[in-house]
């Protein structure tokens, strides 16, 4: 079984194995799991004497963001990124956070890169209670989700500046691309910003008010990114019409060529076909000038046919 844990007192803080960390007491005693494996729920359910239900919400193979108190600890799933390539379905690992007075246990089935930074924050006296460790959590993730978010807009605002027929299957796939991340995103953060608003006003006395107004700024940054997700999506969506409407454009354009060249074409093909019969009675076969003649006529035919198109305004 893999993890960590921190034990905070007063100014003291000491690192800590999870085994050490189960029987410590202090202001906060956090417990990291990074496995999921059965050693790690044998520990969580005798060790930390769990309860299964907590248990089963900890190490869960499928988990969404939410928030629910159980007596006077809250159980909390919140998403963030992660330093594993993820797929585009599901961009985003999760960590799951059991807080109770004096104690936090976290578990998490892929690399979170919040927890790298909460573990700095701890490090630097920055967290003293149950309260600050998780509102870090919560802010470490929407600010680092932040960036991903806005570079989405900014590769769609390229994409809609360049719009051109030259670039349209290019522009294709980066747009379909950019939706699909969206959709993957917009899929947690929406859940997300209502969990942290939940937690944010659980009746808890390990919570202080400073924490839940952080809390609260978590949760309307996850709201305001949710927002800008679902205007990428339908811009996304409109911008994937426009290059639709831009192919389809260009393939009737080429189209049209081709039907030009076939139309000037077939009275050529049909006057030379005639002539080429292998049959006696072709007028003027014996002359000298007839394949001259023929050929002149073939030119002029084809000059009529495309002034004709020119009038018409079929060329451009």
């Amino acid at each position: 079984m893999s993890g960590f844990g921190f034990r905070i007192s007063g100014s003291e803080i000491a690192a800590l194995s999870p085994r050490q960390a189960v029987t410590a007491t202090g202001e906060l005693v956090w417990i990291h799991l990074t496995s999921s494996n059965e050693e790690a729920e044998a520990w969580l359910r005798g060790d930390a004497g769990l309860p299964d239900y907590i248990v089963e919400s900890l190490i869960a193979a499928e988990t969404r963001p939410r928030c629910d108190q159980i007596g006077e600890g809250a159980l909390l799933n919140l998403r963030g990124r992660s330093s594993d390539m993820m797929p585009m379905s599901d961009p985003l690992a999760s960590v799951r956070i059991w807080a109770t007075a004096g104690r936090v246990i976290s578990v998490t089935r892929r690399p979170l890169t919040a927890v790298t930074l909460v573990c700095d924050l701890v490090k630097a006296g920055k967290v003293r209670d149950p309260g600050d460790l998780i509102a870090e959590f919560a802010v470490a993730i929407t600010e680092e989700l932040d960036p991903e978010v806005a570079d989405l807009g900014d590769v769609l605002d390229d994409c809609e500046a360049q719009l051109d027929p030259a670039m349209v299957f290019e522009l294709r796939r980066t747009v379909t691309r950019v939706r699909s991340q969206a959709i993957g995103y917009r899929r947690f953060l929406s859940p997300q910003r209502a969990a942290l608003e939940k937690l944010a006003a659980l009746p808890v006395g390990w919570l202080r008010d400073d924490d839940r107004l952080h809390l609260a700024a978590a949760a309307d940054r996850a709201a305001r990114m949710a927002e800008e997700l679902e205007a990428i999506r339908e811009r996304a969506a409109l911008t994937h019409e426009a290059l639709t409407d831009l192919r389809a454009e260009q393939i009737d354009a080429r189209a049209l060529v081709i039907s030009i060249v076939a139309m000037v074409f077939l009275p050529l093909t049909f006057l030379t076909g005639l002539l080429g019969m292998n049959v006696k009675g072709i007028p003027y076969a014996e002359r000298p000038w007839a394949f001259d003649g023929v050929v002149a006529v073939c030119v002029v035919l084809a000059a009529g046919i495309t002034l004709f198109f020119v009038a018409r305004r079929w060329f451009r």
